[in-house]
């Protein structure tokens, strides 16, 4: 309380000014502390020393793929009689998985097969009658040097036993003739049934017992009778953007992550690079890669069709300061908290980056406190600033 002294000498018009005065500069503090800018709340971050790596991410999606996927249709279509295996199974290789009636195709091989049967029997009989008529004839030969037969009997004997030898070797045609007969109905046969060309398990099955299976015909997409998976080795195939695609060489380290398995991430490497650029949609042209993981054991039992990402890591430096990308304003520029109480635009120099953490190479010490709420209004050089007490994500800087 401000206390005007009285004196007795002093004029009434003196006090009067000076009592307009004491008002006066009692509403100019309160206008003022009004109308100050008031301390805009923000979230900052400590300036430390570590890990910072530059790296690329996929632009969309990824998927996690088996090392061997089959799509099996009959060759023929027909009627499916046998059905041996369920979705889920596991199968070998070789083993049995479906097969369409064949009634028909198995009549004609039986008959082929009696027909082999037969047509050996007429070779042993036909052959033998050869070989008897071969030593006839050398009877003959040694009964006409002895002057036993004439000339023209061992003639006679020598042309039957060629004969004889011919029919022996024609009746051998015929086997082999019945034997591709039989090879043929089971090449047909073969054409309506499926054997697993490798172990694995049973994705998907189409059709059911007594329904009719159709094959694929060109360029007419019909979905396969049965989808056979060998999820024993599996891979992750995701698209990069075709301007990071020559950075990305094969052996490369990648960081590969599950939408099923969240806030983890499995080392791998880079196992192939597609040598081709897809436009899936226009403007957006991706080039494929895949990555192995480096323990395939550790992701656990994995579902092929999982969504998946793939982070190539392209360079690495430790124990550099770094600040969360979050705070770095276009232009290589950064807010910090002065000791003044207002924020300070800082122009900085940056080397390696990610969405995680920026390298600062000069411009910052560690220690200094950058802020990261760049998006609140209000934020800006010279404003005041009070900082929100509240845990530091260095993701999002929130």
């Amino acid at each position: 309380m401000l206390f005007i002294a009285t004196n007795p000498a002093m004029s009434p018009l003196i006090r009067r000014i000076l009592i307009v005065l004491v008002v006066i500069a009692a509403l100019v503090a309160v206008f003022w502390w009004i109308g100050r800018p008031k301390p805009v709340a923000v979230v900052v971050k400590e300036i430390d020393r570590g890990k910072v790596e530059s790296s690329i991410a996929n632009t969309r999606a990824g998927t996690v793929e088996a090392c061997q996927r089959t799509k099996l249709s009959t060759i023929m279509g027909g009627r499916i009689e046998v059905l041996a295996v369920k979705e889920g199974d596991r199968v070998k290789k070789g083993q049995l998985l479906m097969k369409l009636w064949n009634d028909d195709q198995q009549a004609q091989s039986t008959l082929a097969m009696t027909q082999v049967t037969t047509a050996r029997q007429r070779v042993n009989e036909a052959c033998a009658q050869a070989s008897n008529a071969e030593r006839e004839a050398q009877r003959q030969t040694l009964l006409r040097e002895k002057g036993f037969v004439s000339s023209s009997r061992e003639d006679s004997a020598r042309t039957e036993a060629q004969a004889k030898r011919a029919g022996c070797e024609a009746t051998k045609a015929d086997v082999a003739q019945f034997q591709a007969k039989v090879n043929a109905t089971r090449v047909e046969q073969g054409r309506t049934t499926l054997y697993a060309p490798f172990d694995g398990t049973i994705a998907k099955i189409v059709g059911e017992i007594g329904e009719y299976s159709t094959p694929s015909p060109p360029g007419v997409p019909t979905p396969p009778a049965i989808d056979l998976i060998d999820d024993s080795c599996l891979y992750v195939k995701a698209p990069m953007d075709e301007v990071d695609a020559p950075k990305i060489q094969t052996g490369q380290p990648v960081r590969i992550s599950l939408d099923a398995l969240p806030k983890k991430s499995f080392p791998g490497k880079v196992k192939r690079v597609a040598p081709y650029v897809s436009a899936v949609e226009k403007q957006a042209r991706t080039v494929d890669i895949e990555a192995n993981f480096d323990n395939p054991e550790a992701p656990g039992k994995l579902l092929v069709g999982y969504s998946a990402d793939i982070e190539v890591i392209l360079a690495v430096r430790d124990d550099v300061v770094r600040i969360p990308t979050s705070a770095l304003l276009e232009g290589g520029r950064v807010l910090v908290a002065g000791a003044d109480g207002k924020l300070e635009e800082r122009r900085i120099k940056t080397g390696l980056t990610n969405w995680e953490f920026t390298e600062v190479s000069a411009g910052l010490n560690a220690g200094e406190r950058v802020v990261t709420s760049l998006e609140r209004v209000g934020v800006k050089a010279g404003a005041p600033y009070v900082v929100e007490m509240k845990a530091n994500n260095p993701t999002t800087g929130k």
